[in-house]
């Protein structure tokens, strides 16, 4: 992951276009003209909360996912190990090591699903290329006869989460990192590496390139022949995308450049999506941080956007450690991660949580712990969540709004820390639902009582709800105009 510097790195050094419809890192929207994928990404809007699992040998170490070889001098990806090249060979014989026996998918799809979590993103390959499916085009994977884990059953690991979860009613999308540093065809072992990107002149050796691409579209097109249905491919590693020279001369000449081959790296995602669309009919891309028309939704990293989006985004979000398996992590609340949820929807937008697999191949017991919360929340209030778009003024004080598209308006109440239950009224002082308006207590079924009150209006909570509220949190009214 770590797009967060990936996407300043493309709107400050290649200067991307700011106008049209505003990505929030100057980005522009280009609406999907096929109409099959535009209906797909209004149902992806409606399923507003997904699973994402960053997972590999690298978990073992539990160190940031592939970045470590990566030989940029970030704080967040330094190595303990001074000699580059000793560390390198360590952590790509971690394949030798990784035995995930206690794996299995289906917990985690139920657990999920309980939460309410409605689709999920699976890390089939990250940037050190290390690739979780039982690929054709490289022995650097979970299959072989190198790792421990090949002999068991549940090997090829991708297919059996991709089954697990489909069987539980989920949308099942693949994350694949276009950059792979293992490749000869990315990183050429004739040259150092000195940072993210192709290291050798992508001008001066084009066959080369080449082939990069085709074993690139082979991996890619494997994964959406071979795995059943897949939703979503979603594509990490906006760097490897194509540029002009005028965009190359900016970059070099910024104050802020500190990459040392940037270039060109058009993996020709045109042919890309054609031949994948046949294969998926339907299928939503999301080429991340490329501007351009195979970016069908953006994604903000770890934040939540200050104001409505008015296009197709998901905000990704660690649950807690890192994005990778982190020992004894710490996980974010059931309040925040429930109140972020409430914000991103309100704004329009999708929650994509992560969770990180360990070494194992469990998941934490303080992640089950967090998911049955949110799920607890859910089951109560999912109706305000599932299925709305945006109403202004969206957020107002402590109460979000969302709408159904029949018209039907939600105000959620965020409570503090110290509410333990709901305040004797509730009021917003920039909505105001239509005369006659009837607004019931979610959990409760009870009609309460309302005014409008200047530009907005106020509801009176009972004493009966307040001294037994449906969960915690927050609690929603139900405005049927």
């Amino acid at each position: 992951m770590k797009i967060i510097s990936l996407l300043l790195f493309v709107f400050l050094i290649f200067g991307v276009v700011v106008d049209g419809l505003a990505h929030p890192y100057g980005h522009k929207y280009f609406p999907e003209k096929d109409p099959l994928v535009r209906k797909r990404i209004d149902q992806w809007q409606d399923l507003k909360f997904g699973l994402l699992m960053h997972w590999g040998p690298y978990s073992q170490w539990g160190v940031v996912e592939s970045w470590s070889i990566c030989a940029e001098d970030e704080p967040w990806c330094r190595r303990k190990i001074e000699n580059y090249e000793e560390y390198k060979r360590r952590y790509e014989a971690l394949k030798k090591t990784f035995n995930p026996v206690k794996f299995n998918p289906e917990k985690w799809a139920l657990a999920a699903k309980q939460a309410g979590m409605r689709y999920v993103i699976f890390t089939t390959k990250h940037h050190d290329g290390f690739c979780m499916f039982d690929t054709r085009y490289t022995d650097y994977k979970i299959t072989s006869e190198e790792c421990p884990f090949h002999t068991n059953p549940r090997a090829n690991v991708t297919k059996e989460i991709f089954d697990a979860f489909r069987k539980e009613g989920f949308w099942v999308g693949a994350y694949f990192s276009k950059p792979d540093w293992h490749s000869n065809y990315y990183w050429w072992r004739n040259f150092a590496t000195p940072d993210r990107n192709v290291n050798y002149d992508i001008k001066k050796y084009p066959e080369r390139w080449q082939k990069f691409v085709e074993f690139t579209h082979n991996q890619i097109l494997e994964i959406l022949s071979d795995y059943g249905k897949v939703d979503i491919l979603w594509l990490d590693g906006g760097w490897a995308q194509p540029l002009t020279d005028k965009q190359i001369r900016a970059a070099v000449n910024s104050p802020n450049y500190k990459f040392t081959h940037i270039q060109s790296q058009d993996i020709h995602m045109d042919e890309l999506v054609k031949k994948a669309r046949a294969k998926q009919p339907g299928l939503i891309v999301v080429d991340r941080a490329v501007e351009g028309p195979y970016e069908n939704y953006l994604t903000p990293e770890n934040q939540v956007p200050q104001k409505m989006l008015p296009y197709p985004w998901e905000s990704c979000i660690i649950s807690g450690g890192g994005w990778s398996h982190v020992p004894r992590a710490k996980y974010k609340s059931a309040r925040t991660l429930i109140h972020l949820l409430v914000k991103i929807v309100a704004k329009g937008g999708n929650l994509l949580l992560n969770i990180a697999p360990g070494p194992d191949g469990t998941w934490d017991a303080d992640a089950y712990d967090l998911l049955q919360k949110i799920g607890d929340w859910m089951k109560i209030n999912s109706e305000s969540i599932y299925g709305t778009r945006p109403i202004v003024p969206y957020i107002d004080g402590k109460v979000c709004l969302t709408r159904k598209k029949d018209g039907t308006v939600y105000a959620i109440y965020l409570a503090d820390e110290h509410e333990s239950e709901p305040p004797s009224e509730i009021w917003m002082s920039r909505f105001q639902p239509k005369r006659g308006s009837k607004i019931s207590f979610l959990g409760t079924g009870q009609t309460l009582k309302w005014k409008p009150v200047g530009t907005g209006f106020v509801s009176e909570i009972p004493r009966t709800i307040r001294e037994n509220p449906p969960g915690r949190y927050a609690w929603v009214l139900k405005i049927v105009q």
